[in-house]
């Protein structure tokens, strides 16, 4: 089974449709697929659900989807940093589905395994509760959470193997693994592709049965909000 490819765009030949529910990883702008990113509006693909951390800033990441309206509806725990999603929000242009951030791991980790559903604490009583089965165990109030079951996830990793296992850098792993987890079809891009062999098998954090494509390509490491501390004067 071929699982390298050339480009962003050649990875995700046939497998991009309308209106389908895509997972992606990264948190904030740190490990973002943004190669990918930038394919799927290449290829106008709309009505998108996505099912992230973050929706990005106005210029990169998910925020240049919202820029062509290609994201019908957001399943995500932070938003801020991007004026578009706002505006989009706000006007009754995007839908949003709030989830806290260990809740959306979890479902995404749920889904990559099989599981359609779990009980859980968090969000009871609140907003994230309504309209959802409640149920108590020892005297606890959970709430259900369905399984993310995505039809297409895009991750990035540091490195991969020939057969995409695959090593992320540090907190660039963050959402990466359960998003890479529940979709159908999973492509990955990375800095750097190696031999198979050449991984320490303790090293990697994702097995390849879940990686389907690969690229490898150039990335831009940005930094949200840079703070620097003033020059102390002599």
């Amino acid at each position: 089974m071929k699982k390298i490819y050339d480009t962003a765009s050649s990875a995700l030949d046939g497998v991009l449709q309308d209106g389908m529910l895509i997972a992606a990883g990264g948190f904030g702008l740190c490990g973002i697929p943004e190669l990918l990113l930038q394919a799927i509006k290449d290829a106008g693909t709309k009505d998108l659900t996505f099912a992230s951390n973050n929706a990005g800033v106005d210029d990169f990441g998910i925020g240049i989807l919202l820029q062509t309206r290609q994201v019908k509806k957001m399943i995500s725990s932070y938003v801020g940093e991007n004026a578009e999603f706002m505006r989009q929000y706000l006007s009754g242009e995007l839908e949003l589905e709030f989830n806290p951030q260990g809740t959306l791991a979890e479902r995404m980790r749920a889904g990559g395994c099989g599981i359609p559903g779990f009980y859980t604490k968090t969000g009871v009583g609140t907003v994230i509760a309504e309209g959802k089965e409640h149920k108590d165990f020892d005297g606890e109030t959970y709430i259900l959470e369905r399984g993310i079951f995505a039809d297409l996830s895009i991750v990035k990793a540091w490195k991969a193997d020939e057969t995409g296992n695959l090593v992320f850098r540090k907190t660039a792993r963050n959402f990466n693994p359960p998003a890479a987890m529940c979709g159908k079809v999973c492509v990955a891009e990375v800095e750097e592709i190696v031999p198979l062999g050449s991984l320490d098998p303790d090293s990697i954090h994702l097995p390849g049965i879940y990686v389907h494509r690969l690229i490898q390509g150039t990335h831009e490491k940005r930094i949200e909000q840079r703070t620097v501390r003033k020059k102390e004067t002599a």
